[in-house]
């Protein structure tokens, strides 16, 4: 069962504070969106988390957020992110 937010309460932006991601997870997100001049990944990403439009949707272990024209996977329990991907047009 998925749920779904438009920038509702819920688990993730309750704790967006727990956020965070692996080396492997940052340079997996840079590369699949081009993000080489971001240092700070996790903030990068927590920012296009908040932004006005978000839409956010939990599936089974992961949160998915879209926003920005991308695709940011979450994990739900650990918090951690694991990707992010262009979405296509």
């Amino acid at each position: 069962m998925a749920v779904t937010t438009t920038h509702g309460e819920n688990q993730l932006l309750v704790n967006l504070d727990k956020l965070h991601t692996t080396k492997l997870g940052v340079g997996r997100i840079q590369r699949n969106l081009s993000l080489w001049d971001v240092e700070d990944i996790v903030s990068w990403c927590i920012e296009q988390i908040k932004a006005s439009g978000s839409e956010i949707t939990r599936e089974g272990k992961n949160w998915y957020v879209l926003t920005g024209g991308c695709r940011i996977t979450v994990n739900a329990y650990s918090y951690t992110i694991i990707t992010a991907h262009r979405l296509k047009t």
